[in-house]
């Protein structure tokens, strides 16, 4: 179990699967500079990050949710969580609330698993806050206005424990990782802070100088 003070961000796990440096960056040294990606991130949140709820019908729905957890040492914010009633078949007196966390992003489905693994960690956290079990969550993406349901199943739980440690050694060591130059740099807003390019070429450099030095 962790305290508040060991808590790292949700939000971190999302950008150490996109690049461990960007995560490095942000959440060892407070680096953040705005593109147009972030930017229409920014704007697509500013409609769902309001700390209200509303009901209709069997459907009650919360947005910016706070989440943590403390099994995990993890802490974050839910765009919106549904809360959908259910009566078991034949039985109208016994009831439950089937939950799920719905993600908002302005883009389109990623080819990595960073939003899967970010929705995860919000599912961990929901589960342990309301002592629940959570079998989906959901994304709905701005570019292609669609929602995709997501099932949370064993192998996705696994890989997001094990990028929760991976993170955690970053930020409570503040590891800085290096720079790995790849396709993905041209749409990070970090790039001219990172330069991944200069930083591979020094790398390059100080190989041909090991090569030839006594």
């Amino acid at each position: 179990m962790y305290t508040e003070d060991d808590f790292i961000m949700i939000s971190a796990l999302q950008h150490y699967v996109y690049c461990p440096r960007q995560c490095g960056l942000i959440h060892v040294d407070d680096v953040w500079q705005e593109n147009l990606f972030t930017t229409r991130g920014n704007i697509l949140h500013e409609k769902v990050d309001t700390d209200t709820y509303e009901t209709r019908g069997a459907l009650r729905t919360v947005r910016g949710l706070r989440i943590h957890s403390f099994r995990l040492g993890i802490v974050g914010r839910c765009d919106v969580v549904e809360f959908r009633s259910r009566t078991a078949a034949g039985q109208d007196s016994i009831s439950s609330e089937q939950v799920m966390p719905v993600e908002f992003k302005s883009g389109e489905p990623k080819n990595d698993i960073s939003d899967k693994v970010q929705l995860c960690a919000q599912v961990f956290c929901l589960e342990e806050m309301l002592d629940t079990n959570i079998t989906h969550g959901a994304f709905f993406y701005g570019k292609i206005r669609r929602r995709e349901v997501v099932e949370i199943d064993n192998d996705l739980r696994t890989r997001t424990e094990s990028i929760i440690t991976l993170v955690r050694e970053i930020v409570s060591k503040k590891i800085l990782p290096a720079a790995e130059y790849s396709a993905k740099c041209r749409n990070c807003s970090l790039q001219d802070v990172c330069q991944p390019k200069a930083m591979n070429k020094q790398k390059l450099q100080n190989y041909i100088k090991g090569l030839y030095l006594p």
